[in-house]
């Protein structure tokens, strides 16, 4: 239930983890956009704060409480099918998939893990993982984000895959724009050409990091367990 909190609307919302909280975002950001109302608000980890202020007229308008009925509209959706859709393995209906991929060694080459999030086209999270590789850099962890994630895409059916990543190298390596000079890079690069190879069409697109969080998650999820044994 939204209350007014210091002449705001508010109200916070829980999820199941990071991944359905920053899909749950998305798809608020979209209905802000399209009202032309934005909210102020604040993610940690599974959880979701909204305060909702008519800065204009500083004050609670109708507009406030549109876009808090908007957002509650949301939420419910992922308390009923969504939840159910993230923590499942089936087959999508759709054949084209979203996969956010993101990789991260610490030291440079250090302990590396990768990480992806694979999404249908209304951004409903449909397997989210990650894996340690070893000793390894940061490059070789970003295209085996990329390689899992194909992977699992092709293992769910899929026939379309749009990529994103915050590793400007990867993308415009696999765009063909950059020659993968490193050597140590020719394996990893050319496994995921191979992969490519298998589906009708693969995009790769560059995000800022702070878009690529989910996946960030899962690579950290990884290497903080692993740090832990």
């Amino acid at each position: 239930m939204w209350k007014e909190k210091e002449g705001k609307l508010h109200k916070k919302f829980t999820f199941d983890d990071f991944a359905q909280a920053f899909s749950f975002m998305a798809e608020v950001a979209e209905v802000a956009e399209e009202q032309g109302h934005h909210p102020e608000w604040k993610n940690v980890y599974n959880t979701v704060e909204f305060w909702l202020k008519t800065h204009d007229e500083d004050t609670i308008t109708d507009k406030d409480k549109q876009l808090a009925q908007a957002i509650d509209d949301i939420a419910n959706n992922y308390s009923n099918d969504k939840a159910a859709d993230t923590k499942s393995e089936k087959k999508p209906e759709a054949t084209e998939l979203i996969l956010y991929a993101d990789g991260g060694s610490r030291g440079n080459p250090g302990p590396s893990a990768s990480g992806y999030v694979l999404m249908n086209e209304e951004e409903q999270v449909l397997q989210q993982s990650g894996e340690y590789l070893g000793i390894t850099t940061n490059n070789q962890a970003e295209y085996h984000a990329v390689r899992l994630g194909l992977e699992k895409a092709k293992a769910l059916g899929a026939k379309e895959v749009d990529v994103y990543l915050d590793s400007l190298l990867v993308v415009n390596q696999m765009r063909g724009k950059f020659k993968v000079k490193n050597r140590d890079l020719w394996p990893i690069h050319q496994a995921v050409k191979d992969l490519v190879a298998q589906f009708d069409k693969v995009t790769f697109t560059h995000v800022p990091r702070e878009m690529n969080k989910a996946a960030d998650a899962e690579v950290n999820k990884v290497l903080d367990a692993r740090h832990e044994k």
